[in-house]
């Protein structure tokens, strides 16, 4: 999976950035798994894994922000 783009997280639902992020945590945790084993191939996705998480979660809290 390729970095999120901004566009398109500002375009989800939140139930959709919820779901987004459970998704990208459960990645991230299966990377840790595979890198303290020595089978992680892309070191740099946990890297974006973490990002991806925190640009959703800023962005909808920016979303909740706007609303009030």
């Amino acid at each position: 999976m390729a970095a999120m783009k901004t566009a398109d997280i500002r375009a989800m639902t939140p139930d959709q950035m919820d779901d987004a992020i459970a998704s990208l945590k459960k990645e991230r945790f299966n990377l840790r798994f595979q890198r303290a084993t020595g089978q992680l191939e892309n070191t740099s996705r946990l890297r974006e894994a973490r990002r991806d998480i925190a640009r959703i979660k800023t962005i909808a809290a920016q979303k909740r922000d706007a609303k009030k």
